[in-house]
């Protein structure tokens, strides 16, 4: 598994940015997925997952309502549809495969690699 995370860039609160992670070599269709983010020091944290059939989903408290989880199999590609951001949502946001196929999960520990982020940021 490669990721590849794309899609930051620089927007004003209220607005929108759609994030793509693309697995070029075509292996963590049958895996869940999940998006992380870390602002400047602070711990990593969890954002959304969605099973690697894309019928269950997961958001975290902060974004739930705004941002939305998805996947496109056949392109091997899943992604982050980010809508009325707020500057707390400024950070890197990764993708990563979660290791086990369970329940979909939040920790970071249950996710390996990862990809080498896009940067988000939110101006007031």
């Amino acid at each position: 598994v490669q990721l590849q995370a794309s899609g930051g860039g620089l927007v004003q609160a209220g607005g929108s940015l759609r994030l793509s992670c693309a697995d070029s070599r075509r292996t963590s269709s049958n895996n869940h997925m999940g998006w992380f983010r870390q602002a400047p020091e602070k711990e990593r944290e969890f954002v959304a997952a969605i099973s690697w059939r894309g019928g269950s989903t997961l958001y975290a408290d902060s974004v739930k309502g705004r941002f939305t989880i998805s996947r496109d199999n056949a392109k091997n590609t899943v992604y982050l549809q980010m809508n009325s951001l707020k500057p707390e949502d400024t950070a890197v946001y990764y993708c990563a495969v979660q290791r086990r196929l369970m329940g979909l999960s939040t920790t970071p520990n249950e996710y390996s690699y990862w990809g080498q982020g896009t940067q988000v940021t939110v101006s007031s």
